[in-house]
C-alpha cells in the first residue's frame, strides 16, 4: 500500500522520527498535535479553550495535505494537564467535531512537552479512498 506522509517542519520531527501525519490505504493517523503557531510558539498559554482550537486547526492543516478534512475523522484522542478544563476543551471539540461525531477519549497527563502546553491531540480519519 502507499504511505503518504505530512510533516509539520519541525525540527522535533528529525530529531524524534516521526511525521505530523501518515496516510496508509485510505487510513490517515495524526500524531499528538498542540496548540503551536507556524514558528513553533505556543497559542493561548493558559487559555485550554483557545489552545484546543489552536490544535484542531494543526490537526485539519495536516488532514488538508492529504485530501482529507475533520469530516473525516472518525477518532479524537485529547490529553490534557488538568481535567477540570473539560469543558472548555469539549466545547472547542463540540464546535469542530459535533456534526461528525468521532469516537473521542480525554485523559489526564502529568505534563506536556512544554510547561505553557494544556492540550494535545491526536486523530483518526478514514477518508473512504485507496
Amino acid at each position: 500500500m502507499d504511505r503518504r506522509r505530512v510533516s509539520s517542519g519541525t525540527t522535533w520531527e528529525a530529531e524524534v522520527g516521526y511525521s505530523r501525519a501518515v496516510a496508509v490505504g485510505d487510513r490517515i493517523e495524526v500524531s499528538g498535535t498542540t496548540a503551536t503557531d507556524d514558528d513553533g510558539a505556543v497559542v493561548g498559554v493558559d487559555d485550554p479553550y483557545a489552545q484546543t482550537v489552536r490544535a484542531i486547526e494543526n490537526v485539519e492543516r495536516a488532514l488538508a495535505k492529504l485530501d482529507a478534512s475533520l469530516a473525516d475523522v472518525v477518532r479524537t484522542r485529547t490529553f490534557v494537564t488538568d481535567v477540570d478544563h473539560w469543558q472548555a476543551v469539549g466545547r472547542a471539540h463540540g464546535e469542530a467535531f459535533g456534526e461528525v461525531g468521532p469516537a473521542t477519549t480525554m485523559v489526564e497527563v502529568s505534563a506536556l512537552v512544554d510547561p505553557d502546553l494544556l492540550v494535545e491531540m491526536e486523530a483518526v480519519a478514514v477518508t473512504g479512498t485507496e
